[in-house]
């Protein structure tokens, strides 16, 4: 047994006992590391650190840890498992095994387990009355235990922006919003709402309209891609060609939002497709639903002004 930096170290069996340290070659003889924190009135947070083989009992590991922090052999101990993001302390039974409840931990607290990462093992004295003492760990709600866990790389860091609405965690208007904003900022003018999609005006000109685009969503799923107003395009086209029943693409929107500019971009994803010879008359006929669009749209901001 050998003591460094108030940290206690030793090797035990099964049954209690040294044991060899380091690790073995034979995968039933490996050594796995266990750290464990004593919480007793006159000790402090020291951390003992115990070698242990897979089936190492929790009655051995007592022992062990008892024996390497110098605690007083006619006391009796239990050894608790903490599981800080579900606010979980778990007394385990004599004959339980330790290592067993590492191994089913997040695999970074496999290795190393400090108190820091949410999962460790707590040695504690059973009451005069053989009673245990529980310490009831406040519960997190399910938003905190992932951004913890997030936060100590047991889990990927949680998106900061939603391609799609639906998506999101919470759903609320500030949620809603928030997502727009964020997304608006890294010059993603395009969500999705389930088949919907909301655009947010640029004012300005983004190069995201030219062939490669149009190639690029070609027959892809909706959702598989970035949001795009050349995917809800390019399905609308497929979806005529295969039911062969008319397709409509409704565009709404506050005077300003850009209605007009998304229906050139439409009409410039259709024309582009319809030129490689799916449908004959296709581009003439989409080429021709300009201008009466235009007036379609002029008229319905006429009628929204004098209301």
């Amino acid at each position: 047994m050998s003591v460094r930096d108030g940290a206690a170290t030793m090797a035990t069996n099964a049954g209690g006992g040294g044991g060899g340290g380091g690790w073995s070659n034979d995968p039933d003889d490996r050594m796995y590391l266990l750290q464990i924190y004593p919480r007793l009135a006159a000790q402090s947070s020291t951390c003992c650190n115990l070698r242990v083989q897979k089936n190492a009992t929790t009655a051995s590991v007592i022992a062990d840890a008892a024996a390497a922090l110098g605690l007083d052999p006619d006391c009796l101990y239990v050894l608790a498992e903490v599981k800080e993001s579900g606010g979980e302390e778990w007394i385990l039974e004599a004959g339980d095994l330790p290592v067993q409840r590492v191994l089913l931990w997040p695999r970074k607290a496999q290795e190393q387990h400090p108190q820091s990462f949410g999962f460790y093992f707590l040695l504690q004295e059973r009451n005069h009355d053989g009673s245990i003492h529980y310490v009831h760990l406040p519960p997190l709600s399910k938003e905190q235990e992932v951004q913890r866990l997030a936060a100590r790389g047991f889990l990927p860091p949680p998106q900061d922006d939603f391609a799609d609405l639906c998506n999101l965690p919470v759903l609320s208007e500030d949620s809603i919003l928030n997502n727009l904003r964020t997304r608006f900022y890294k010059k993603k003018i395009y969500t999705y709402a389930g088949s919907i999609l909301v655009a947010i005006n640029p004012f300005k000109f983004l190069p995201i309209y030219n062939p490669k685009y149009v190639k690029m969503y070609e027959k892809h799923q909706l959702g598989k891609l970035e949001p795009h107003i050349f995917a809800i395009a390019d399905v609308a086209y497929y979806a005529m060609l295969r039911k062969r029943v008319n397709q409509c693409i409704v565009i709404s929107g506050e005077s300003g939002s850009g209605k007009t500019q998304s229906t050139n971009f439409l009409i410039h994803c259709l024309t582009a497709l319809s030129q490689k010879g799916y449908a004959s008359g296709v581009e003439r006929t989409i080429l021709g639903a300009g201008p009466v669009l235009e007036i379609i749209i002029s008229r319905m901001m006429t009628e929204q002004a004098t209301e």
